[in-house]
Parts: C-alpha cells; sequence; structure tokens
C-alpha cells in the first residue's frame, strides 16, 4: 500500500478495510472527517452512525477512533457530536 491514498481501502464506495498504521489511519480519519461531515454542525450520535455505515458497518469502532483522534468532538454526555476545525 505504500505511495497509494486513502482510495486503497475503498471499493465500490465501501472502507473495506481500516489500516492499523497510525499514520496511514489518520489518513484515513481525516479523510473520512472531510468527506462525511459538515464543518460547524452538531450531530447526533444516531447521526455519525448512520454517516459512517454510508462507507462501513463497524460505525462504533470507527465512531471511536474519529474521536480519540481528535477528528469529531463529543459531548460529555455523548449527545452531540462536531467536527473539529483543522
Amino acid at each position: 500500500m505504500a505511495g497509494q491514498g486513502v482510495e486503497a481501502f475503498f471499493r465500490d464506495g465501501r472502507l473495506t478495510s481500516v489500516p492499523r498504521k497510525p499514520g496511514r489511519r489518520e489518513e484515513l480519519l481525516a479523510h473520512l472527517t472531510r468527506t462525511l461531515f459538515e464543518e460547524g454542525r452538531a450531530y447526533s450520535e444516531r447521526e455519525v452512525n448512520d454517516t459512517i455505515r454510508t462507507v462501513h458497518e463497524d460505525c462504533s469502532a470507527l465512531r471511536r477512533y474519529l474521536v480519540e483522534g481528535g477528528f469529531l468532538t463529543r459531548t460529555k454526555d455523548g449527545s452531540t457530536y462536531q467536527r473539529v476545525q483543522r
């Protein structure tokens, strides 16, 4: 996969794998954030899950990666998510 962009992780518009290497995973998460979530908009957990499911079934793992990676913020009660401005 060296030298290939994030498109290497997709087939027919669906995410086929989540990279294990931190740098590649961060590249993928940045791509997902840019393409799936609007800046300045608040999302409910259900909206985040439904949005992620458009590309991958494991929405809980990807949601966690996005929050832990600093791409999405989450309120303490977990009710609202928002894209981080980068």
